[in-house]
């Protein structure tokens, strides 16, 4: 795990969007850390986030029957759409890509009954070159999530459709995005991490957030609570 971002913990620049967005402020604590959570903008509430499985294993299925297109149109009509890696088996690709989300999601999930978490990718459009940079868009990221028993086979949650997708910069600001290292690559790992972490864990407490002053000294978690929430 990468050390949180104290710029990022002070902003609270949270994409969200009613209750639940596509990024969670403190995307690289620990899950078990007290302090992982995201906040509520219609509620102003914090919700702390709190792991519910240990999870022994991740599986994840890219059927081939997925359409693919390398077309450098502005909307490609097909199921999958992806530039961020060289070309190549776009299936393989994006395998790879939701193994890397979700280790990352799961490593830390230590509690509750051993299961098996399955992904089948249903969709995975995201932005040709020409559509990046000019007018960007959005990332569809789309896949059927199922959670087993780790002993039994037993379905324990699912199987469901969870929808990630995620806003994708255009233009400029694609080009800064380049130049800073956040690349398609990143912002859809981040995605499909946080959309999973918020689908599997337990949404553990919610309490208002204290915006007035206190003697209770500033941890971590006492400037998450004083921030502003975003606008």
């Amino acid at each position: 795990m990468t050390l949180f971002k104290t710029a990022t913990l002070l902003g609270l620049a949270i994409g969200l969007s009613g209750c639940v967005g596509n990024d969670l402020a403190t995307r690289n604590q620990p899950l078990s850390s007290p302090e992982f959570g995201y906040a509520d903008t219609r509620g102003a509430q914090r919700v702390i986030l709190s792991p519910q499985y240990t999870v022994m294993d991740v599986r994840i299925s890219v059927p081939e029957t997925l359409v693919v297109s390398e077309a450098n149109s502005y909307y490609p009509i097909a199921d999958v759409v992806w530039r961020g890696d060289a070309p190549g088996n776009r299936y393989e690709q994006i395998k790879t890509i939701f193994q890397d989300a979700f280790a990352s999601a799961t490593e830390n999930m230590i509690a509750g009954p051993e299961v098996i978490v399955e992904a089948e990718v249903t969709r995975f459009h995201c932005l040709t070159e020409k559509t990046r940079y000019t007018i960007g868009g959005d990332h569809s990221l789309r896949y059927m999530l199922t959670v087993r028993d780790a002993a039994t086979g037993a379905v324990m949650d699912g199987p469901r459709l969870v929808v990630a997708d995620i806003a994708a910069a255009g233009g400029e600001a694609a080009l800064a995005e380049d130049r800073a290292g956040r690349t398609q690559k990143v912002v859809v790992t981040d995605a499909l991490r946080n959309a999973l972490l918020r689908e599997i864990s337990a949404h553990e407490t919610e309490r208002p957030i204290s915006r007035g002053a206190s003697d209770i000294p500033l941890t971590v978690q006492r400037l998450w609570e004083q921030a502003p929430l975003p606008h």
